[in-house]
């Protein structure tokens, strides 16, 4: 196989790539269309402005804590061909009921339907995850990981633009959401019908369904505990999304308050880092050269660092002045050193995230992969609640954003001594790869 795009030609791999790129773009341009609905067009007394986003990120991850457990247990229990077709089923009936509240311009029917996608992509994660290695070779898991992380990240961009777009539009923008939505949903659902059968390959019973979610929690919490290097593993892709989250919820105020742009200059900002990861995800398999990607992680653990503390000192220096759109802003040399920073930052945590998802696909026992993997989505959605409130607390204290990003680059050069010092080969594979560096 010459690269990894080969495998979107391979019915194995090409149709869940492309039903998991629409769920991912569906998710964001509902929320996105949704947000700007509520913050600019309706006056819900109930859900002011201010708070629109917090309230609907908080429904959209609310059944990742509830539901992530029972998720695993099905994952692991059924064929995830069977899952993923039930789920984009599930995702269009969603988006019919979705689609009444853009007409009728509901703004608590929205929200209900805000959880009921969380719902979906919790169901859907981690039989995501756990078909990889059903189907893709060891050699081939960096690259095929590479690809799904690059395309979600292209997918929460384009849902991110189209849904801002469409809403926005004078007379027709809430139908059009509508039916847009409805439209990926059914998209989706026609490309799932293509994933071929996956059968359990393990001979061990069916797990037995606990509907407990809190005890099948700390369950597979224990289940993940088993293997310390998976474990600090899922600790470490968690904290990517503690960093992450830090990031993406920043850049409106960031490119307002400190950069001084407008809304194309925040947008612009939302482009570059999706760009960005993907970049680096897709590097991954080439510069692994499929062998054993490890040591790409210290290369993104300190990318994530370098580049967001340039960003702060950058960010800092700016002169105050009136709101720039994107041209204007552009056409400052500075402007481009700082996007280039946010570039690297993002291709750095393609560097670091994509290893670490193909070394717990690969580690995990396969009669427990799905839960272990639920854990991981538990784990992902805890570490970017306390983000929210952690960064929360900074700014109410007065903390300016570019003091937060260079805080974080010194939180992220922190736990990756733990982590790199507590697990070991991870800068053993650095080592061996960029042996004539160091």
């Amino acid at each position: 196989m010459s690269s990894q795009f080969a495998l979107l030609r391979e019915r194995r791999f090409g149709p869940f790539f492309w039903t998991q790129f629409s769920g991912a773009a569906n998710d964001n341009l509902f929320k996105f269309a949704f947000t700007v609905m509520v913050t600019y067009q309706l006056q819900v007394a109930w859900l002011p402005p201010a708070l629109a986003g917090l309230v609907i990120g908080a429904c959209f991850i609310l059944p990742f804590f509830l539901f992530s457990a029972t998720a695993g247990q099905w994952a692991d229990a059924w064929p995830k061909d069977r899952i993923f077709r039930g789920v984009k089923s599930l995702e269009i009936a969603i988006m019919l009921v979705a689609a009444l509240g853009f007409v009728m311009g509901w703004a608590g029917w929205l929200l209900l339907c805000v959880f009921l996608m969380g719902l979906h992509s919790t169901v859907f994660g981690p039989a995501k995850y756990a078909y990889l290695p059903e189907v893709l070779a060891p050699t081939e898991l960096v690259g095929g990981n590479g690809m799904v992380e690059m395309g979600t990240f292209v997918a929460i961009l384009l849902g991110n633009l189209v849904g801002g777009l469409l809403v926005s539009l004078p007379q027709f923008g809430h139908e059009l959401s509508a039916i847009a939505c409805v439209v990926l949903a059914c998209w989706g659902r026609w490309m799932a019908q293509g994933i071929p059968p996956v059968e359990r390959s393990d001979t061990a019973p069916r797990p037995k369904l606990n509907w407990n979610p809190f005890t099948e929690t700390g369950r597979n919490l224990k289940l993940a505990a088993q293997d310390p290097l998976v474990f600090k593993s899922l600790l470490a892709i968690s904290w990517m999304w503690f960093f992450g989250a830090v990031y993406l919820s920043q850049f409106p105020s960031f490119a307002k308050q400190v950069l001084r742009g407008d809304e194309q200059v925040a947008s612009g900002l939302l482009v570059v880092f999706s760009l960005g990861v993907g970049a680096g995800a897709l590097m991954c398999e080439r510069w692994s050269r499929r062998q054993s990607a490890l040591g790409l992680v210290p290369l993104g653990a300190l990318g994530m660092s370098l580049f967001s503390l340039d960003l702060s000192v950058l960010s800092s220096g700016l002169p105050v002045s009136g709101l720039q759109n994107l041209t204007v802003f552009l056409s400052t040399l500075s402007h481009w050193h700082l996007l280039l920073d946010l570039f690297l930052l993002s291709a750095s945590v393609g560097f670091y995230s994509v290893p670490l998802y193909a070394l717990i696909q690969e580690k995990a026992p396969t009669a427990h992969r799905a839960r272990i993997i639920a854990a991981n989505n538990i784990l992902n959605a805890l570490f970017m609640v306390v983000s929210s409130v952690v960064v929360g607390a900074l700014l109410v204290a007065g903390w300016q954003i570019p003091q937060v990003f260079a805080a974080l680059a010194v939180l992220n050069g922190a736990f990756a001594v733990w982590f790199f010092a507590s697990t070991g080969v991870f800068w053993a594979a650095f080592k061996r790869r960029w042996r004539g560096l160091i």
